[in-house]
């Protein structure tokens, strides 16, 4: 593909979040035990995603891709996988039937483990120790041994993605995913939310047109029984993605066997540096975060670089630009690629650019912002001609509160009821499924030029 590629090419180039590891030989030795390991995901199944996401540039389905800001290893356990999957797929039955259009389910699981940070150190009083990196490279806990980058927890990160995806392959390919049964996904709701009964008078109605469907035809359609589901996480740790990146036969290229869905942030998106150069030689589809900061030339060339051939599915822009700044940042950015005749799938991420902290000190977002973000990114798609195929969100299927607003009305007293995630503030169950009922009824409007 790339005469110069090579899974290691990418360390001649700067590393942008390098990470110091203060054994050079033990991180050489974990990197080889990794690369020996089977894959998580296979070559077949990259391909079938990049075909699907094709299918959304194109206005033919949706992407759905959620999930936590970071993963813990703490929190491998079988309720916590079983309650993201719910989620997602609660999501997905309200875009399908608002839509009627394919949904493509792309979890932030099995692998979302490494976070950029703004600063390589954190001091605490006269104490200063490397930034807490993810539980694939350091520990949270303040003291020298915790954040101290250890290779091992590379393998082990290798281990839990292993466990997750075994986890949510049986859930999703057996029973659990059934769309004749709905109902099963159901996490109960607060009594205050008015959304309750809207989801479950949604449930009802899909079972209702499946079981007509059903009796009229006479068969039981053994497909309802399972869904698709694929994994994604930021290609951060280039120790941790080119360890798994490999050959396969009787296909051309290389593949990053980790995960289906790498993406590469703002802070990585250097076109000299090490992120891109690893990125480009993959045969994966891969994501590429758009915020304010970016410009239409470093936007083209990171497409010139990523995706030389111009193919379809093979790249996703995720804009992120906050509910302030997208009238101004996005409209100038989709006329360039949309004049350039780039094949990309536009996605609104809009999380990211709404982050805020309080008087207190706890990071939040507000319901309110994120969804005008959203309302603005259709329009602004809409005036320019070009088709916003997806949404990207930091979510949990659980009812923390992280995130200000939403129909049960969550206020800045309440987020130290159950404030649990590690970096960044997620969306809960309600205001997820709230969000997804938002993203359905603006999709239907489109659809019927309303």
């Amino acid at each position: 593909m790339h005469a110069k590629w090579t899974p290691e090419s990418w360390k001649s180039k700067t590393a942008a979040q390098a990470v110091a590891y203060p054994d050079a030989e033990h991180l050489r030795r974990v990197v080889q035990e990794i690369a020996a390991l089977p894959p998580l995901v296979t070559s077949w199944e990259v391909e079938d995603l990049k075909s699907r996401l094709a299918d959304a540039a194109a206005g033919r389905a949706f992407l759905l891709q959620g999930g936590d800001c970071a993963e813990s290893f703490d929190d491998c356990g079988s309720n916590a996988i079983a309650d993201k999957l719910k989620i997602l797929l609660q999501m997905s039955v309200i875009l399908i039937h608002g839509t009627r259009k394919p949904v493509i389910r792309v979890g932030r699981i099995a692998g979302q483990y490494a976070k950029p940070r703004s600063a390589p150190v954190e001091r605490r009083g006269d104490v200063e120790l490397p930034s807490y990196r993810g539980d694939i490279v350091n520990r949270q806990a303040f003291t020298p041994e915790d954040r101290t980058p250890n290779p091992q927890l590379l393998l082990k990160g290798y281990e839990r993605a292993a466990i997750t995806l075994n986890f949510v392959r049986a859930l999703a390919e057996h029973g659990f995913a059934d769309l004749r049964h709905p109902e099963n996904w159901d996490i109960s709701f607060s009594d205050k939310s008015s959304r309750s009964s809207e989801y479950r008078s949604l449930v009802e109605s899909v079972r209702d047109s499946i079981s007509f469907v059903e009796a009229v035809l006479g068969n039981h359609f053994s497909q309802l029984e399972k869904v698709d589901f694929f994994t994604s996480h930021e290609a951060l740790s280039l120790d941790y993605e080119s360890a798994q990146t490999r050959t396969v036969p009787r296909r051309d290229g290389f593949y990053n066997l980790c995960t289906h869905f790498p993406w590469i942030g703002m802070r990585t998106a250097d076109l000299e540096g090490a992120h891109v150069e690893y990125c480009r030689g993959i045969e994966n589809p891969i994501g590429i975060k758009v915020g304010p900061g970016m410009d239409e030339a470093w936007l083209l060339g990171l497409l010139g670089r990523i995706n030389p051939d111009n193919a379809p599915g093979r790249v996703t822009l995720i804009h992120r630009m906050g509910a302030t700044k997208i009238e101004s940042m996005l409209p100038p950015l989709l006329e360039a690629v949309h004049r350039a005749g780039a094949n990309v799938l536009w996605c609104s991420d809009p999380m990211h650019g709404n982050t805020e902290t309080t008087k207190g000190g706890i990071k939040t977002r507000r319901f309110d912002n994120i969804v005008r973000e959203l309302e603005l990114a259709f329009e602004l798609h809409r005036r320019v001609g070009t088709t916003l195929g997806g949404v990207h969100l930091e979510m949990t299927g659980e009812n923390v509160t992280e995130c200000i607003g939403g129909s049960t009305g969550l206020e800045e007293t309440d987020l130290h009821r159950d404030y649990r995630s590690r970096v960044d503030p997620r969306l809960n169950y309600e205001q997820a499924l709230e969000v997804a009922m938002l993203v359905a009824g603006r999709l239907r409007r489109a659809a019927h030029g309303s």
